[in-house]
């Protein structure tokens, strides 16, 4: 499984509470933590997503399904995720992508397999990349029936 996301976690508790997730998940999934560099940020947000997003788009490796984290995109249940994640495991690797504050360029949006939204409000980088590691431990733990998820 992978994550490709824009710029690091900068403030303390988000980089605690990631990395707490990310060992949890670590017990059944080998977990690739991927982060580009954010944008200039002198330059408008459309040309600063741009070359984010080209970004994105070179970090990608043949065997990425990506899923583009977007809150334009399409809400699931973590026993759907869990789903997800159990039919992707049988054609490639599973890649989520994280935007930057800007959100996403269209050409990353239009590269994905699907667009995932954690939330119909809009959520800071930092934090929707905790939630997605979250929901990714959730979702295993779903698959190996174990009492997490209630």
């Amino acid at each position: 499984m992978r994550c490709i996301c824009v710029g690091k976690v900068k403030t303390a508790f988000w980089k605690e509470a990631a990395a707490h997730y990310a060992q949890r998940l670590s017990r059944w999934r080998r977990l690739e933590l991927t982060e580009v560099r954010d944008g200039d940020a002198a330059l408008p947000p459309g040309q600063r997503n741009a070359v984010e997003g080209r970004r994105l788009l070179e970090a990608l490796r043949p065997e990425d399904i990506p899923f583009v984290l977007d809150e334009h995109g399409q809400r699931h249940t973590s026993s759907r995720l869990a789903d997800l994640l159990r039919q992707t495991d049988a054609t490639g690797r599973p890649c989520f992508i994280v935007g930057g504050p800007w959100g996403l360029d269209p050409e990353v949006l239009r590269s994905a397999a699907a667009c995932i939204s954690l939330s119909d409000m809009t959520l800071p980088h930092e934090l929707a990349r905790v939630v997605l590691l979250e929901q990714l431990y959730r979702a295993e733990t779903i698959l190996r029936n174990i009492p997490y998820h209630h």
